[in-house]
Formats: C-alpha cells, structure tokens, sequence
C-alpha cells in the first residue's frame, strides 16, 4: 500500500486563479494570428464560458472569420462554418432524412447531420440567408437541440453559434427579426485597427509565415469552467443593479430616464439582465475574482443592450446611436445605495435603491 498522501483538493480560489492562466494563454496564442481587437476577443471569450452566442459586426477585412476560426484552433474542439447565401436551405443547417436499402432490400430512412452539429459554428454572413433558413437555427441557440421531421436530435456540448454581418451592405440582405437578435448574448462591434496595430497587420500578412496555435482546453475543460463561472457569487446588490438598468431602458417604464422616454420605442426584456449577470460573472472569474462588481455590469451593457433597444425616428435623426444611448444611460442609473443598520440581532434590511 502505497504512504504517498492524497492531493489535497483545489479550493474556489486555486480554480480561478488556473482559470485566469487558461484565459491569459489562451489570449496570447490569439496574438499570435489577430493584432489587436483585446476587447473583441475578451467578450467573445467571456460568452463561450457562458454558453452564450455572438453576433460580429464589422466592415469587410477586419478579420472576424479569422478570430473565430483561431478561437477554434485553440481549443479542442469541432468547428464548422457556413456562409449563408440567398439559396440556402433550412435542411442545408440541420440536416435531412435520406432513404436508405440495405442488402435484403429493406428501405428506412437515416437521418444526415448537418453542420450545426459541432462545438463551434461560424454562420458567416447570416443576414445574407432568406428568414426561413436564418429561423432553423432558433431552437439551436436556445434549446440546444434540433427537430427534424418528428425526431428532435441533441446538439453536441459544448455548442456555441458565432454569427458575422457586414452593417454596410444592406442590398440583398435579410435584417435579422428581433427574436432571433435576443438570442444573441452579445452583439459585438469589429472596429478598425489603430495606426501601428494595422502597421504591424500588414508586416505580418505579407510575409510567407503561417503563425502556429496551441490548443489550450479541450470540450471537458470548457464545461468545467462553465460550472466554476456559475459558481460566481452575485450579491443582491448587483441583481438590483442590473433590475433597474434593464427596466430604465423601456419607454413605458416610469423610472426610465427622460431621453429614455424621448428617443426609444421599446427597451430590452429580462433576458438582457439575465445576460448581464451571467457576462458579469465571467468578467469576474476571469479576472480571478469570487464575486461581481457593478464595473463587470457596465463593461459588457453595451454589447449585452446594443441590439435590445430600438431607437425612434427622432433619435436617428439628431444621429443618436443605441450604443450611445446605452453610454449615457450607464453613466445615469446610480448604483443601489445600502442602508445603514444597527446590526442588533435579526438579519439586514434590504438593500433600497435610490
């Protein structure tokens, strides 16, 4: 028998912290393929480690297949990408019943995956796909799963969907429905590079060098730390943040502010905070730490709310984005002010907002 003593186990805090290691080596073989776009990549990182989906947008060039292609690399896991053009079909995604006979001459039909079924998918250029090939990947998204015929098939686990848009070019294009957009934990902006990141872009892709990635975490690690980010305290505190910034953006909410009121026609619903909370806490365990801070929250408000609030005519006129409008109303909604309590005996009032 053998007197060598057990490993001790891993606390909370020995778990984050090798979290925050995946994260930062994982952030160092992207740079090896992707100059720039930290923020780009910290968001879409913080919604696989959420079970969220990502909505790109960004003019063409700016490498947006490229980082979800090399996320892919970097993790062992299945990749598939579709480009989505005008002919595709619903069963082109999910996959279709084929009849097939076997040697005794009996047929039956056998159902062929489709691409949908991966780790990862890349719909590349989805707004460019009719609505009816866009809605088969509704129940993916949300229920993680397909139906076909009267048989419903289970998504492999992980699955995320990474979709990409180009927001310029709007002929021949189909804008997605405001159902399917909510799916969508982020709707992520691709901006131009800065002047020396596009310097060293070009240094970089003109030379005869393909740039190699190691792979950090396979399929079991990812849900793994899907649990530990779960895991993340959230304190009341931050719930009641979250509340009343999801509710200020709704028109018809009466706490919501005065160019609330003035410049939107409809706000976002409670799957916005539930998001919100959720890209907290993996902000949070990325950063090593065991709880939400209300900065997590305004971090990711943007990307979270940017495609649930529907700005009017008049906000478009006097050239007033969502995402501007989004800012300002961060800046304005306090945070939850925490009352003061004697501390004898009995548990503490709850937490009052201002």
């Amino acid at each position: 028998m053998s007197n060598k003593p057990a490993s001790k186990p891993k606390n909370v805090g020995d778990l984050l912290r090798e979290f925050r290691e995946h994260r930062d080596t994982m952030r160092r073989e992207l740079a090896k393929v992707v100059v720039g776009q930290d923020e780009v990549i910290e968001q879409m990182l913080a919604a696989i480690f959420t079970r969220g989906h990502c909505l790109l947008e960004g003019v063409p060039g700016l490498a947006k297949t490229l980082m979800v292609s090399s996320l892919a690399r970097i993790v062992d896991v299945d990749f598939n990408r579709i480009q989505f053009t005008p002919d595709l079909m619903p069963s082109d995604i999910t996959g279709t019943n084929v009849l097939d006979e076997d040697e005794s001459g009996k047929r039956q039909f056998r159902f062929v995956e489709g691409p949908i079924f991966t780790n990862i998918l890349l719909a590349d250029e989805i707004n460019r796909t009719p609505p009816k090939t866009q809605a088969a990947l509704l129940q993916a998204m949300q229920e993680r799963e397909v139906s076909v015929g009267r048989a419903t098939y289970a998504l492999p686990d992980p699955f995320f969907t990474i979709a990409t848009q180009n927001p310029i070019e709007q002929e021949g294009t189909y804008p997605l429905p405001e159902a399917q957009l909510d799916r969508f934990m982020f709707n992520i902006i691709v901006n131009y590079p800065t002047e020396e990141e596009e310097e060293r872009i070009l240094l970089a892709t003109t030379r005869n060098e393909k740039p190699e990635v190691n792979k950090v975490l396979s399929a079991r690690a990812i849900i793994n730390i899907q649990k530990l980010v779960q895991s993340v305290a959230v304190s009341p505190y931050i719930v009641k943040y979250v509340a009343h910034l999801v509710r200020a953006t709704r028109p018809a909410d009466e706490r919501a502010p005065k160019f609330i009121r003035e410049l939107v026609d409809w706000g976002a619903g409670p799957r916005a905070g539930q998001f919100l909370i959720n890209g907290g806490k993996a902000i949070a365990a990325m950063d090593g730490r065991f709880s939400v801070a209300i900065d997590d929250i305004r971090a990711i408000a943007v990307p979270v709310l940017r495609h649930r609030v529907s700005t009017n005519f008049q906000a478009q006129a006097e050239g007033l984005t969502t995402e501007k409008l989004v800012q300002k109303l961060v800046q304005e909604i306090p945070e939850p002010s925490v009352p003061k309590f004697s501390g004898e005996g009995g548990a503490a009032p709850p937490i009052a907002s201002e």
